[in-house]
């Protein structure tokens, strides 16, 4: 009875975990370039009272063992990097990624950063910077008299100056793809760091090397899918409930017990 204890804990405590990732994406359903988070999970050691394949008294090999388990725990939690919906902003400095690939970002220690958030914006330089005035890498600088910005589905940034009919090249935005995007790490403001699980960078223009092109104008929305997070908020709390049952039996077993003495 005691071991029922311990296990069905293990259990209420997996699926307050779950909980937790749950209540995570749906807090992040208006996140722009937000990656739904699956919590995976696996059984806890198992303690063996008769190993398989075992010899059995009368010399017979018994066909299975017994065994029983101790639970389960959070094993990973895996990001679903699908592309969410776009969304028209008609705001030229915002972007939106169809397909892989992430934005580069500098970070104030100088390290490199990445993003699905393309809500861009000029600091007082005319740098384009993420929304914590993390400058875009590399250096987009849009001069002050610039009366119109163009941004192509190649990466190519082109402003028509005042006084001016023709258009000119500020530059060349480049994505950043990955092997197993799931493996990087999530830092928060929007922004993911490298780790060895990811792969190297595989860098390029929008378009080649199966990088996705880029949509101006429009925002990529979160990937969360609000029916499917309440339908797995509903299971989790239900097995939540039905691993306080277990531990209420056992606890109810173990009083009968411990009255048969009298």
């Amino acid at each position: 009875m005691i071991r029922a204890l311990h296990t069905a804990a293990a259990g209420m405590e997996s699926q307050q975990f779950n909980i937790d990732v749950i209540a995570n994406n749906l807090a992040n359903v208006n996140t722009n370039g937000f990656k739904t988070v699956r919590a995976d999970f696996e059984d806890l050691l198992y303690q063996t009272l008769r190993p398989a394949g075992a010899t059995a008294a009368g010399g017979a090999q018994l066909p299975s063992g017994l065994q029983v388990g101790l639970g389960s725990r959070p094993a990973a939690t895996y990001g679903l990097f699908t592309t969410g919906a776009l969304q028209v902003t008609g705001n030229p400095l915002d972007m939106a990624i169809e397909g892989d690939g992430f934005f580069k970002v500098l970070l104030p220690d100088g390290a490199i950063a990445y993003t699905r958030d393309g809500g861009f914006k000029m600091d007082a330089q005319g740098r384009l910077v993420t929304s914590n005035g993390y400058p875009l890498e590399p250096e987009i600088i849009i001069p002050p008299d610039a009366e119109q910005i163009m941004i192509g589905r190649d990466g190519v940034i082109s402003v028509r100056r005042g006084g001016q009919d023709g258009v000119e090249e500020l530059g060349q935005i480049t994505l950043v793809r990955f092997v197993n995007p799931a493996g990087l790490n999530r830092i928060g403001m929007n922004l993911y760091r490298l780790t060895p699980a990811a792969g190297e960078p595989i860098e390029g223009a929008p378009g080649t090397n199966g990088i996705g092109s880029i949509a101006s104008s429009a925002l990529e929305a979160s990937n969360v899918q609000i029916v499917d997070e309440m339908v797995r908020l509903i299971m989790a709390q239900r097995a939540y409930e039905v691993n306080s049952r277990a531990i209420q039996t056992a606890d109810e077993m173990l009083s009968v017990a411990k009255d048969l003495k009298r």
